[in-house]
Order: structure tokens, then C-alpha cells, then sequence
């Protein structure tokens, strides 16, 4: 909870008790203590903003009011209407502290690199796209890019600025009601808005960032900023109709396409979209670095310099990029089936790292939920079988010629975003979500400080030596 609204519970907590429980009840100070509650509820709603997992705190001084008013002097209650009053009050109080703490106001940790992060973000129309959703003709994209800044000086930036259309989109995708999640207004990161890219190095190695199917430019922002902070320049893409929500500055907005795309051959296919996307956000990166047209990167993109990573199908564009377009040097994937082309009998013959959640390549978790998944689609078991072998034999495939693994215990699919900071509820059992992204961050600098900037050798095998649970290898180095 925010600092004003643990005050809040506390105090509610408080004054609720010596209104129903204490045997000397003095006006005086039930109207002191009402007087605080008012206070700083007031207080709480103008300075953090009010949110609804607040409610049933925001209820309490009125209710209390209503109380005082109403109650009269000297009457004997009912015992059992009594210990009935105060069971009711019981669980009241509980779900007024369990609602905000289950739906928090989270906060990210601060970045650990030497550089401040500054961050800003960027419309890009490919006017000669004729192959994927439009709604103005050309294709239109949304980026957003995370640097070594100069200072901290500004605003820091928001988690994301698009909160409704992105709740409403991911309401569309996973049937979380939009209101849900609409406290995620509140959420700051650690980046400020517009600030000067830094001067302390004459250009910084450039990392392209893709979401998953559904997801959003933002979500992975434990990872992007803490990359920037490292010495990276960060390129967030959200890729239009398959994002939850793409929002143009103009303020049209665009969801979720209702072509939901399953299999190989449908999302093999729909991969060429992700490839030219990326592709064209890289050719812009040119022209910024030439002639500094948008913000203030000219001369600071290292464009020899040019890895690649991503969440679940966005980790399968990173793999897709590195085996396609000689640009891009090196390719995490997260957790993602590798989607598009099949990957090169040899391997990429470029650094890879596959990251796994150790139930997303659990063959019994996957068995465990075949029934459940015949029954909702009505797709045979076969079809289910064959896609799972299918999936394993690219990911070993993509792993030939030298390509790392390495699967951490207790994760699933979204443990590699932000979403499990969303709720306590949503993490895994014996998964502590901020140690995962620890070691998420770790390993992925290390990945990208040893193949891409090349400041060492050996960084990755530190990290495998001090992580030995996640298997850290490269099973088919030569």
C-alpha cells in the first residue's frame, strides 16, 4: 500500500475499534478520531489519487458516522446481535486490508546500473505496407525507446499513459474486467520523460524489444530500464492489432484483432508481420542516428551493434530477426515457441539464449491440461501432441551450433514480464517474483554485455557458476 493509504487502514482500523469495542466512549474523541479519518482520506485522494480497491476504507468513516448519530445512549443490545456486529466487522475489515494489498499500487526497483534512464516515445508510419491491419493506410507503430540519460532531471515517467485502452484490450484477451486493473494509472517507473541521452559514451550498442501476442510496449519494464541503466538504447515496439491496445498520439487507439490466430501454420505465417515491422523500426533507427529527425539520438545509435529480445511470440520475432536480417547480432527469447520459418538445421551461427519457465516445458503440466483444452476448442488430442512435438524439436534446433538454455525453477509463462507484480495472487507456488527478475536481469546482462557490447568473455558462464539451479548450457556447442 501507498503511504497514505496504509495511514488510512490503520487509522480506520483504529477508530473502528474504540467505537465498538472500548468502555469508555467519549465523544470527544470519536469526533478527533473521525475528524483524522476525513482528513486523510481527503488527503489520500488529492495527493496519491483514489482507486477502488480503496473503497471499503473510504466507507469506513461514513459508516461510523452514521453510527454515531444514530446510536443510542445507555440501550443493552442483544449478545448475540452484538458478537454478530462485531463477526460482520471482522470480515469487513478484512477484505478492507486484503483488497489494496492483493491489487497493489506496485513499485519497480531502481535500476542498477550507472546510468539514469530517461525515456521517450515515438509514431512511425511505413508507408508502403500493404500486408498487415491498418486503419489509415501504411502501417502504423507506436515505439518506445529507453536510454542512458544525461541526469534524472524531469518527470518520471508513468508506466504506461494508455492505461484504459490497454485494460480494455487485455479485458479482451484474458476476461479480466478493465476496471481490474485501472489503479495501473498510478504506477511510476524510474525513467524521466525527454531527458538528454548521455554524453559519457559516444554511442550505445542499440537492443529492439517485441512483446507477447496480447501484450503491450511496457510490459517487460523491470528489464528495459534496468538494460538502459547498463548502457543500452531500448526500442520497445507495439506491434498494432496484436498489442493490447496501440494508442497514436492523435488519440486514436486501436485493440486486439478478433482474428485469433492458433497453430504453426496460421502463426508461422502471421510472423512475416512482426519480421517487417522490426525490420522498418530499424531502418528508422538509421535515419534518427543520420540526421537526429526524432529526439536526441543522432550519432548515439552504435548500429553495428544490434541484438534483440522479447516475451513469448515476440521472443520468436527475436529469433526470427537474428536468423533474417544480418543487423541483428545477438537473440534472447523468453519463453517464446519459435513461430515464422523454421529455425536453421544448424543453429543461427549467431549468439542465442532460450530462456524456459520451468512449467512451460513441463510434458506432464501440458498432458494435465489436454482434456480441458479438447473440450473448450474441440481439437483432437492428436493435434495437441503433434504441436507440442513440433515446438520442442525447433526449440532444440534452434539451440544447434552453440545456442544457450537454461529454464528457472517455479516459473511459468508471464513470470519473464511485469504481470506477476500486478497480484500476489498470480504468482506460482514458491515463485518470489522480484528474484526471478534479479536473475532474469542478471543473465540477460551478462548475454548481452558478452556477445553484443563485448566488454568480457566468460560474463555468461559467471552467471551460469552462480545461478547452477536454471541449467544455464549451450547443449550443442561444437
Amino acid at each position: 500500500m501507498r503511504l497514505l493509504e496504509l495511514i488510512l487502514v490503520v487509522l480506520a482500523i483504529g477508530v473502528f475499534l474504540w467505537f465498538v469495542v472500548s468502555k469508555t466512549k467519549k465523544q470527544k474523541m470519536i469526533v478527533i478520531g473521525l475528524a483524522a479519518l476525513y482528513i486523510v482520506a481527503v488527503l489520500h485522494v488529492m495527493v496519491e489519487g483514489p482507486r477502488w480497491q480503496m473503497v471499503f476504507a473510504y466507507l469506513v468513516p461514513f459508516l461510523l458516522t452514521i453510527g454515531m448519530l444514530f446510536r443510542k445512549q445507555g440501550r443493552r443490545q442483544n449478545r448475540l446481535l452484538r458478537w454478530g456486529g462485531y463477526g460482520l466487522a471482522a470480515v469487513y475489515g478484512l477484505v478492507m486490508v486484503a483488497t489494496p494489498l492483493l491489487l497493489p499500487v506496485f513499485s519497480f526497483e531502481k535500476p542498477t546500473g550507472k546510468y539514469p534512464v530517461g525515456t521517450e516515445t515515438f509514431y512511425l508510419k511505413d508507408e508502403n505496407r500493404e500486408d498487415a491491419p491498418t486503419i489509415a493506410g501504411g502501417r502504423e507503430l507506436m515505439v518506445q525507446v529507453w536510454y542512458p540519460s544525461e541526469n534524472q532531471q524531469g518527470n518520471r515517467a508513468p508506466y504506461t499513459k494508455d492505461v484504459g485502452p490497454i485494460t480494455k484490450g487485455l479485458e479482451q484477451a484474458l476476461s479480466i474486467p478493465s476496471w481490474v486493473l485501472s489503479h495501473l494509472r498510478y504506477v511510476d517507473t524510474y525513467a524521466t520523460e525527454g531527458s538528454q541521452v548521455s554524453e559519457k559514451a559516444d554511442t550505445y550498442p542499440v537492443i529492439v524489444f517485441s512483446h507477447g501476442m496480447t501484450g503491450f510496449r511496457n510490459q517487460n519494464t523491470f528489464q528495459v530500464e534496468e538494460l538502459a541503466s547498463h548502457g543500452y538504447i531500448v526500442v520497445g515496439i507495439d506491434h498494432a492489432f496484436d498489442a493490447a491496445a496501440t494508442v497514436y498520439p492523435d488519440g486514436r487507439s486501436v485493440l486486439l484483432s478478433e482474428n485469433q490466430l492458433t497453430g504453426f501454420e496460421q502463426l508461422d505465417a502471421h510472423m512475416d508481420i512482426w519480421v517487417k515491422d522490426i525490420s522498418f523500426v530499424l531502418d528508422e533507427l538509421e535515419k534518427w542516428n543520420r540526421s537526429g529527425t526524432e529526439g536526441d539520438f543522432e550519432g548515439k545509435l552504435d548500429l553495428e551493434k544490434i541484438g534483440m529480445f522479447g516475451h513469448s511470440y515476440g521472443g520468436a520475432a527475436a529469433a526470427q530477426m537474428l536468423a533474417r536480417d544480418s543487423r541483428v547480432k545477438v537473440a534472447l527469447n523468453m519463453d517464446g515457441t519459435l513461430y515464422g520459418s523454421e529455425p536453421p538445421a544448424n543453429g543461427f551461427a549467431k549468439p542465442y539464449l532460450q530462456m524456459n519457465g520451468e512449467k512451460s516445458i513441463d510434458k506432464a503440466a501440458f498432458d494435465a491440461k489436454l482434456d480441458q483444452a479438447v473440450a473448450q476448442t474441440g481439437k483432437s488430442r492428436a493435434s495437441y501432441e503433434a504441436f507440442w512435438d513440433e515446438s520442442q524439436t525447433r526449440r532444440e534446433t534452434a539451440l544447434h551450433g552453440g545456442g544457450y538454455t537454461m529454464t528457472i525453477p517455479h516459473t511459468s509463462h508471464m513470470s519473464f514480464t511485469d504481470f506477476h507484480l500486478f497480484s500476489p495472487l498470480l504468482e506460482n507456488k514458491g515463485e518470489q517474483i522480484e528474484e526471478v527478475h534479479h536473475l532474469i536481469n542478471d543473465v540477460s546482462i551478462a548475454f548481452f554485455d558478452e556477445y553484443l557490447a563485448g566488454k568480457a568473455t566468460g560474463l555468461l558462464q559467471e552467471q551460469a557458476n552462480k545461478h547452477p539451479e536454471v541449467g544455464l548450457e549451450a547443449p550443442f556447442a561444437p
